[in-house]
């Protein structure tokens, strides 16, 4: 898989659905987790949400579901930062299964950091410590390029007329 490593997890009993295999909705699930690890890698962890309020919203998230996953799987995933601002993240994430091949998912998360109070939640600069994380993160997986699709508008198309 192309990216960086940023999470693993051992495939719950639970998530297995009536097809044999992990139920759409735990995909969004192990990304979520992939992304708490992600914010943890830049300092965007426990102690700083404690210590400022700040913390990411997640504004859209694309998954396309690729390979099944099973009960025996570790699913791996990978990360690219593919942009950040001064207080968004457009991150790709891919997932695999230990010792198979290919890519099982993938997914794109648009992040915004928010401070959350007492007279509601806005948006806010991130620190220049975690812009410089992010910045870091995206050099590093720039040559990285994507094993999966990435998000697209999705849609019906009408049949194609002969």
């Amino acid at each position: 898989m192309a990216g960086i490593p940023i999470y693993e997890t051992a495939v719950q009993p639970e998530w297995i659905d009536y097809n044999g295999h992990v139920r759409d909705a735990y995909y969004a699930l192990i990304v979520s987790l992939a992304c708490d690890a992600l914010m943890d890698r830049v300092g965007l962890d426990e102690a700083y949400r404690t210590r400022t309020g700040c913390t990411l919203y997640t504004l859209e998230l694309h998954l396309n579901y690729l390979q099944e996953v099973h009960v025996s799987d570790t699913a791996i995933v990978s990360l690219r930062i593919v942009g950040a601002d001064h207080k968004r993240i457009h991150a790709a994430f891919e997932i695999g299964r230990r010792g198979r091949p290919g890519v099982a998912a993938s997914a794109e998360m648009l992040l915004l950091h928010v401070r959350q109070g007492g007279d509601g939640v806005a948006s806010a600069a991130f620190p220049p410590q975690v812009s410089a994380a992010l910045a870091q993160l995206q050099a590093d997986s720039a040559a990285l390029p994507p094993e999966a699709p990435g998000s697209r508008r999705m849609e019906l198309r009408p049949p194609a007329r002969t």
